[in-house]
């Protein structure tokens, strides 16, 4: 238990220092409410009203999304392998190709399908 000791000690004093700062703040803040304050917050802008069950988005965020995770995996992936390159041989340069071959058909579909186009 001694071992944990520090972690535990850490972590109290981080938990006493967040509640203890919104205690201060709602404490000490002004308290001078108003309609503007009240409402939802959307960057300036008067909120549209949206159609029942949420409407149809474009197929460009889901586009983006795709493009994203695609890459976002890649480089997860390409990290490691980075570090121990050496280590893998040929065996892992011939599964890393296949790899970025399988991205690059990701990311081929995302350019056919016009998710690179920023209108």
């Amino acid at each position: 238990m001694n071992v944990y000791a520090p972690i535990l000690v850490l972590g109290a004093i981080a938990a006493a220092f967040a509640v203890g700062s919104i205690v201060m703040a709602s404490l000490t803040g002004p308290k001078r409410y108003n309609r503007a304050k009240l409402d939802a917050y959307e960057c300036g802008i008067e909120p549209t009203p949206q159609p029942e069950g949420g409407g149809r988005f474009p197929i460009k965020y889901y586009l983006t999304a795709m493009l994203f995770i695609v890459f976002d995996i890649e480089i997860v992936f390409l990290y490691p392998w980075a570090v121990s390159f050496d280590s893998l041989g040929i065996f892992g340069l011939v599964e890393m190709v296949l790899f970025i071959l399988t991205v690059f058909v990701a990311y081929a579909y995302v350019w056919r399908r016009g998710g690179l186009e920023w209108d």
